[in-house]
């Protein structure tokens, strides 16, 4: 990896990590399949300037879809469910 830019992909905002984020101040984010714990931790830290307490990771294997002319596997994703000090936040949408 050459830079703590091209950790982060996007925040995954579904219901299931709305009430991680409700119940135990944990966001998740879909990160590049290289990144480790420690460039997840410290992206998260400077880009929205928060304390890190731990990260869980998860990889998801691609799945295998049927096309006209055969058969195609997407690719792999990796997830990254991120816990953050008590007291501290993440606003993704701000003045809305």
């Amino acid at each position: 990896m050459t830079g703590l830019e091209n950790v982060l992909v996007k925040p995954l905002l579904t219901e299931k990590s709305s009430k991680e984020t409700e119940l135990n101040n944990r966001y998740a984010f879909v990160v590049n399949l290289k990144a480790n714990k420690n460039q997840i931790k410290t992206a998260v830290e400077k880009f929205f300037n928060v304390k890190v307490e731990n990260v869980r990771t998860s990889v998801l294997p691609g799945k295998t879809r049927r096309t006209a002319k055969g058969y195609k596997k997407l690719s792999s994703t990796k997830k990254a469910y991120v816990q953050l000090q008590e007291g501290q936040k993440i606003e993704f949408f701000k003045g809305i």
